[in-house]
């Protein structure tokens, strides 16, 4: 309320009681919630002056954004008030899991004195392994550097440079797991994601090592991290968060050496404190009109009728161009605007393109205007160019990627027809036309007889239909690249045995739909 000043009338409503909150959202400009307040269709339509819902923290499950977009609501949140808590959450569990703080303390509450039983080891000279070095991340490289512990990290979209910055030396997965005696994951929840640490991974690590997740549950498969337990494959584990929560009776409970919390990563007085300070200056932004840094919905700035429906087109840009580099380290990322575009003001296309990049492999909701935040964290250069010259379309956006091994990736999209209808027109070397499809396959193989025969009978097996498919070959002629929209989505794992069934052929899932890849 402090934060709100005295410009606002302030009302207050118990916003779990419908009948309360519904009236009270009649002429409300602004509403601030936590999480037992459902802004669902139904509540923002009640409210017929709204023009910003704030939710006081990080998730926002409560919301209904789309419904909220749709009315032309801007949702904000406070994606980094718990950043701090849950990095120190993090920190605590390692050295709860070193030094058998837990069982100890159970062990000597319950009457017992088992100095031997509860030896630990410490953490100077030890290697942690973050896999995921963003905000979270980072800080706990910063604070475990004060034990002296060697630092692996594993991000795809972190470069050396900048992870050398923190203090962390930059790995692949495999390496990280095979050399790290604490292992603490700070990755999004995606299908990618989930189960990311399971049988084989535990098979990789030490017998002496811990696994930490204060991040997102499932991010660690819960029935391989008892297996291993069972087994001794690791020493132990502090886990925070569960794929279903409330969890009470996991198998690995059982185990002395699992530390287990409620899902205490952003509960702490200061992390609340800081959420509601911060959507409340949101609040005063928003309804001053100006631009909200922790907007989710809203790009911010005045856009150009011409450009607007350039935007989502250019998200998906990013988003095939991610699937495409398949976790690529990258350093650079341009758009380049070709055509009668380039005569306007096409920043906005830049920022779809980085919130496109980003979407499927950070934590949290990235925005338009967070998006070259998380681009400037991670060391990656961005650049936006344009030209009036446009020799095949009216005109093209491309976007590109360099990776830090110098490697380049490049998609190239268009709109076409009174419609504009979104069409994806090239991908790297290659040119083609295939209407941008929530679910699409892109095959880059040795161009020879019986590829596409292969490929059909992989998915007809499987019952995925082909909606539609263009094949483009190289300048060169040596390769060939297959792009087809589906029906559906592929199952898991399908996408390797395509390209295992087709020899020395390069596989991408590109899945465009809200939840997916």
């Amino acid at each position: 309320m402090d934060a709100l000043g005295t410009d606002f009338e302030i009302r207050h409503t118990d916003g779990a009681d419908r009948d309360q909150l519904l009236p009270a959202l009649a002429d409300a400009d602004a509403v601030l919630v936590r999480s037992a307040t459902l802004m669902d269709a139904e509540a923002i339509g009640a409210a017929k002056n709204l023009k910003v819902i704030a939710r006081a923290g990080v998730g926002l499950d409560n919301v209904d954004t789309q419904s909220a977009t749709e009315a032309g609501v801007m949702v904000v949140n406070a994606p980094t008030s718990n950043i701090i808590s849950a990095a120190e959450l993090t920190c605590g569990h390692i050295l709860a899991a070193a030094r058998n703080i837990a069982p100890a303390n159970e062990s000597l509450k319950a009457g017992q004195w088992k100095r031997s039983a509860y030896k630990g080891i410490e953490l100077y000279e030890k290697t942690l392994g973050i896999i995921g070095l963003g905000r979270i991340g980072s800080l706990v490289a910063e604070r475990m550097k004060a034990f002296d512990m060697n630092i692996l990290a594993y991000d795809p979209y972190v470069t050396a440079a900048r992870a050398q910055k923190m203090g962390a030396h930059l790995v692949s997965l495999d390496e990280l797991l095979e050399s790290s005696d604490f292992i603490t994951i700070h990755m999004p929840r995606t299908p990618e994601t989930m189960g990311m640490i399971s049988d084989e991974q535990f098979q990789m690590m030490k017998d002496s090592a811990y696994v930490i997740n204060v991040a997102r549950g499932g991010l660690i498969d819960e029935e391989a991290l008892g297996r291993a337990l069972d087994a001794e494959l690791i020493a132990g584990a502090g886990i925070d968060v569960f794929v279903n929560e409330p969890a009470k009776d996991l198998p690995f409970f059982k185990h002395d050496s699992a530390t287990v919390t409620p899902h205490l990563g952003a509960s702490t007085e200061e992390a609340q404190e800081k959420a509601g300070v911060a959507v409340a200056k949101s609040v005063r932004l928003a309804l001053a009109g100006e631009l909200v840094p922790d907007a989710v919905n809203v790009a911010g700035g005045v856009i150009d009728p011409y450009v607007r429906p350039g935007i989502p087109l250019t998200e998906k840009l990013g988003r095939i161009l991610s699937a495409v580099m398949k976790g690529v380290s990258v350093s650079a990322i341009e758009v380049e605007v070709a055509g009668e575009l380039a005569e306007k003001n096409v920043d906005s296309l830049k920022l779809a393109a980085l919130k496109g990049v980003f979407t499927d492999v950070v934590s949290g909701h990235v925005s338009y205007v967070n998006a070259p935040v998380l681009a400037e964290g991670r060391g990656i250069e961005t650049r936006l160019s344009t030209t009036t010259n446009s020799p095949h379309y009216r005109n093209t956006i491309t976007v590109k990627s360099v990776a830090a091994d110098g490697q380049q990736f490049s998609v190239t999209g268009t709109l076409t027809g009174p419609k504009q209808v979104e069409k994806l027109v090239g991908i790297n070397d290659y040119e083609f036309e295939v209407a941008i499809a929530d679910h699409m396959l892109v095959l880059e193989y040795q161009d020879r007889p019986g590829v596409i025969g292969t490929m059909g009978m992989q998915l007809g097996d499987r019952n995925i239909n082909i909606a539609t498919m263009d094949v483009a070959l190289r300048h060169d002629g040596a390769k060939a690249l297959a792009v087809l929209t589906l029906d559906s989505a592929l199952p898991a794992g399908l996408m390797d045995q395509v390209g295992e069934a087709i020899h020395a052929a390069k596989t991408a899932e590109v899945d465009l739909e809200e939840t997916g890849r």
